[in-house]
């Protein structure tokens, strides 16, 4: 009789703030986000994803499978100022796609945006916004613009595509009107 193979036991999932981080974790994270998302994750993309708090998923030989941060953001809605937890970087190796990351590394995040801003905010693509439409994520009906040094700017690109979901006990703004995004430089969201 042949002994079955044990069960495996998912990767634990971890969280630290970037400056918890060693710059090996860091370099890791960059390489998982540039073989993510094929190159197109810029240097700007990436110092977006800083400053906040880290949601990861590593394999037991250390490559970094799964990754996702919060950072603080502020967004003006019809004359208030919002602390967004503005969702960056979310990313899953090619080879372990449809595994289920992607959700755990969502709660991670959205139980730091419960505890500590009163929404969250992400720009999605088009394969992102089904997990995000999955776990409660709102496409935005109204208008997103930016606070730039010149002014407000309106950001119509953004409009299609920008998901917000509201914070343990907290209600969304809207369900419509103009968000008002901090400016940085680079995508703004």
């Amino acid at each position: 009789m042949t002994e079955p193979e044990p069960l495996r036991t998912a990767e634990p999932l971890r969280t630290a703030h970037t400056f918890e981080l060693p710059p090996a974790d860091l370099a890791g994270i960059r390489a998982l986000m540039d073989e993510a998302f094929e190159g197109g994750f810029t240097d700007e993309d990436w110092d977006h994803g800083l400053g906040g708090v880290h949601a990861y998923v590593r394999a037991p030989d250390g490559t970094f499978l799964a990754h996702g941060s919060v950072i603080q953001r502020r967004v003006l809605y019809e004359g208030r100022s919002y602390r967004v937890g503005y969702v960056e970087a979310v990313a899953v190796r090619p080879d372990r796609h449809r595994q289920g990351l992607g959700g755990r590394i969502m709660a991670a995040l959205e139980h730091v945006i419960d505890g500590a801003y009163h929404l969250g905010a992400l720009s999605a693509s088009d394969d992102g916004a089904r997990l995000y439409r999955a776990r409660g994520w709102h496409l935005w009906q109204g208008t997103i613009e930016t606070l730039a040094p010149g002014g407000v700017v309106r950001l119509p690109e953004e409009e299609d595509c920008t998901y917000l979901r509201p914070a343990a006990r907290r209600p969304l703004p809207g369900p419509s009107g103009a968000l008002v995004f901090d400016w940085r430089e680079g995508d703004v969201l």
